[in-house]
């Protein structure tokens, strides 16, 4: 399996799970049922979890009307230990262990100057989900030793372009839906 460390290519700043497997679990429906996730569509107002303040809540209502609820967990780490680790998480992804998983490649880590480590990101359909969300956590820590606090991005604070320097302009102290 080619490393994202190899990756150098212009423009080629993330390395997708499902660009190096073809397997059929990766972002599959199963996982669905498999771990009691339920779709963007079927999420309600009542599915929404506690938010620490009204900023969180009015994102998490967007999200809702939108249904943008993919988001991920990101590991940061040196460009060794992220490629350590890719294999690993593909592998969860073509187990239905976990949705599907990214990391940044080279070309990433030398263009995308609001990183400071490599990134690898560790996906899940549905962020209301939290009872998924913290077994991915979980899965994350206990598989691999991970111990340094992580932080969990729904894709639409992405979207809204939340990051470090921009959160406070949206109300929020960290720009992570979850800190663990």
């Amino acid at each position: 399996m080619r490393s994202p460390l190899d990756i150098t290519d212009e423009e080629t700043y993330w390395l997708r799970s499902r660009d190096v497997s073809d397997a059929p679990a990766i972002g599959a429906d199963a996982y669905f049922s498999t771990h009691d996730v339920p779709r963007a569509s079927e999420v309600t107002a009542d599915d929404l979890p506690p938010a620490d303040s009204e900023a969180v809540a009015e994102i998490d209502r967007e999200a809702l009307e939108t249904e943008t609820t993919i988001g991920k967990w990101q590991v940061t780490g040196t460009g060794e230990r992220i490629a350590e680790l890719w294999p690993e998480f593909v592998a969860d992804a073509e187990d239905g262990i976990i949705w599907a998983a990214k990391a940044m490649t080279t070309y990433g880590y030398d263009h995308l100057e609001m990183y400071d480590d490599y990134l690898l990101t560790v996906y899940t359909p549905n962020y209301f989900a939290k009872g998924d969300v913290d077994r991915v956590r979980d899965h994350i820590r206990e598989e691999y030793g991970i111990t340094k606090e992580l932080y969990y991005k729904p894709d639409i604070y992405t979207r809204k372009g939340i990051v470090a320097e921009s959160a406070a302009e949206f109300g929020l102290s960290v720009p992570a839906r979850y800190v663990a």
